[in-house]
């Protein structure tokens, strides 16, 4: 196994493919839940946990079940179905031993059965032809891309809510137009990991 073809998957993962801030998925959580620094982490470590648990359990069953079976035309349902368990089994977990989060994440946890930024990992995993271990490599990038859109974007907030914008961009506009200079940002990105080991 090649490992710097595995930093480069994570890599890309975390900065020029970012899942939030480069193909605008999992962006109501990002946007709901990044006004407190606390829970900003909170549920990038909780995403984290999803994509890489999500990835473990998918992987194989596309694999092994489903492209056996020709049933490969049942990937979407199945992985949600996936998903959705384990969105489950972390929101038992959080409830029950970090009752603050949970109170803190309120209904965005749940959204996270939903998150399309979860099952596009899962299904970029299949697309992309990764080996297991490639594709739990990708899935960490990828959680910690999301993880580190949040933190930012936390940053930023704070910074634009202690600002005095004129009158028509006050809350939401505001809130829009970081995130779009946020992503704007990493478009730089665009080229430099996978000319890094050249």
């Amino acid at each position: 196994m090649d490992f710097r073809a595995l930093i480069v998957i994570m890599m890309s993962a975390v900065l020029v493919n970012n899942y939030v801030l480069r193909q605008f998925l999992g962006v109501c959580p990002f946007l709901g839940v990044s006004r407190d620094f606390k829970s900003s982490v909170g549920m990038g470590f909780a995403v984290i946990f999803v994509m890489m648990l999500a990835t473990t359990v998918t992987w194989p069953i596309q694999i092994f079940l489903l492209n056996t079976s020709g049933l490969e035309f049942m990937q979407t349902v199945v992985f949600i179905l996936v998903i959705a368990t384990l969105v489950q089994l972390v929101e038992v977990v959080l409830k029950r031993y970090f009752p603050a989060l949970f109170a803190s994440l309120g209904v965005y946890l749940p959204l996270m059965t939903t998150n399309c930024a979860v099952l596009a990992v899962t299904i970029s995993n299949i697309n992309q032809g990764y080996t297991y271990a490639e594709a739990l490599v990708h899935a960490l990038g990828a959680g910690l891309g999301f993880l580190l859109a949040m933190v930012l974007f936390t940053g930023v907030r704070t910074q634009t809510e202690s600002a005095d914008p004129p009158e028509a961009f006050k809350g939401i506009p505001i809130t829009l137009i970081s995130a779009a200079l946020l992503s704007l940002a990493f478009f730089g990105f665009d080229g430099v990991i996978e000319n890094i080991f050249r």
